[in-house]
């Protein structure tokens, strides 16, 4: 059973399917807007809190960690319980450890709130995408929706930055939580008027060992992705074990009678093909805005507040392509599109790597990143359609959730590979950032390349 069965003609929305849209578009934008919304707002939250400097990290870390970790399984949770009953406990989660957060007088209750809020993203985000490709039928209403989705979702990503950094200029950083309260209730008072209950007739068993394996290799891997460059080896120990772990999950799948994740599923070529080129989408795009924060704090000495400003070109980029990018792949094919998003990102971050130190050099920084943004949304799009192509509905939450998790963790893995590679790199800031951007348009590149049959053109 769909959330909305498509009526009228096949390639418009109804009214009801544009309300349904723009609810979960919502959604899906304040929880992209919550991921960013604290970056340049940490000195302030360590002053007021009395975090230690290097553990301030834990913010950002403590929200990726439940984030990514436990997308999975709440993808598949929203299968077998009920998208719509998952998404509105996510919200309700979502709210309450927002004011929880905005009302922190102490470390210890910081990081209770965000890891809460990386919770409820675990469970808003794939119940979401799935009521949303559930709502319409795969083809070209799908795309659209998708495309807007993911517009707003990269939108989100620049705009909370510029959000975190007026709020607290203006106001204090625990608005940066609290302005999520009145959203949430907002969207739990109008989900249930709009939104149907979506799942299979009938409901097999959770797979409790798949779950536990999945769960705490990502965990595991997420968590050495962070720590790798400042503690290498405690890094590298949780990246061995994370990667065990899900070798472990591989079997284990394979030999459940009601796995967590079929692998005849991972191992079809759109499915795996897609979560590489959409890990490679969102890993390096946000370790760029990351790379280009250096360049423009540390190189030509802007405040968070500009710097967040000068990232909502790269916002305006996205939502361009977002929009387009439903129309690049009916003219072009999925997979040309998804390899002619990923060349525009690359020839516009290559572009970056003539960067100098005098402030000039700004206004090449906004039309690459406008231009690479526009690239990257098509590459995104693209992904997002061929990750949830030809599966039932009964399946759409586990396809989501894996689109999820691919997103989750290439946006985790992303900033400290490429802080990584600046470090190591760094005669001087502005000779880390060339070399880190070069390394990024390489990876882009890299998204280009694909068995023929993996993707259909």
């Amino acid at each position: 059973m769909t959330v909305l069965a498509a009526r009228a003609e096949p390639d418009r929305m109804t009214g009801r399917q544009r309300l349904v849209l723009t609810l979960l578009l919502g959604s899906q934008f304040m929880l992209a807007v919550d991921f960013s919304i604290l970056n340049v707002a940490l000195p302030v939250i360590g002053e007021g809190l009395g975090f230690a400097l290097g553990d301030l990290q834990w913010v950002a870390t403590a929200f990726a960690l439940a984030a990514a970790g436990f997308t999975l399984l709440f993808g598949r949770i929203a299968d077998l319980w009920g998208r719509r009953r998952l998404f509105l406990v996510g919200m309700a989660l979502l709210g309450l450890s927002s004011l929880v957060g905005g009302l922190a007088t102490s470390p210890g209750v910081l990081l209770g709130a965000r890891v809460a809020q990386g919770l409820a993203t675990a469970v808003v985000t794939p119940a979401g995408l799935s009521l949303l490709t559930t709502s319409f039928a795969e083809g070209p209403l799908r795309a659209r929706a998708l495309g807007l989705n993911g517009a707003l979702m990269s939108a989100g990503f620049t705009s909370g930055a510029i959000l975190g950094g007026l709020l607290t200029q203006a106001l204090s950083w625990r608005w940066a939580f609290l302005i999520n309260v009145p959203v949430a209730l907002a969207v739990l008072v109008a989900a249930p008027m709009l939104l149907r209950e979506s799942r299979p007739a009938e409901r097999p068993r959770i797979d409790l060992p798949g779950a536990a394996t999945v769960t705490a290799g990502l965990l595991a891997l997420v968590f050495g992705l962070t720590r790798i460059g400042e503690h290498p080896v405690q890094g590298g120990v949780a990246l061995a074990a994370g990667a065990a772990l899900l070798v472990v999950f591989w079997f284990v799948e394979r030999r459940s009678a009601a796995p967590l994740v079929p692998v005849a599923i991972m191992a079809r070529p759109n499915v795996k093909w897609g979560n590489l080129a959409g890990l490679l989408a969102f890993a390096t795009e946000t370790s760029l805005v990351f790379v280009l924060t250096l360049y423009l704090q540390e190189v030509l000495g802007y405040s968070a507040l500009a710097t967040g400003l000068a990232f909502g070109v790269l916002g305006l980029g996205t939502v361009v392509g977002g929009v387009a990018g439903p129309r690049v792949l009916g003219a072009l094919g999925t997979g040309r599109a998804l390899a002619a998003g990923f060349a525009v990102q690359a020839v516009a971050t290559a572009s970056l790597a003539f960067l100098g130190a005098s402030a000039g050099w700004i206004w090449l920084l906004l039309a690459a990143t406008f231009v690479g943004g526009v690239g990257n949304m098509v590459a995104i799009v693209a992904f997002m359609v061929t990750a949830t192509s030809g599966l039932p509905d009964s399946e759409q939450g586990l396809a989501t959730g894996l689109a999820t998790m691919t997103q989750q963790v290439g946006i985790t893995m992303g900033i400290p590979i490429m802080s990584a590679i600046a470090t190591a790199a760094m005669g001087t800031v502005l000779q880390g950032v060339i070399v880190a951007v070069l390394a990024n348009a390489a990876l882009a590149f890299a998204g280009m390349l694909r068995p023929r049959s993996a993707i259909p053109n």
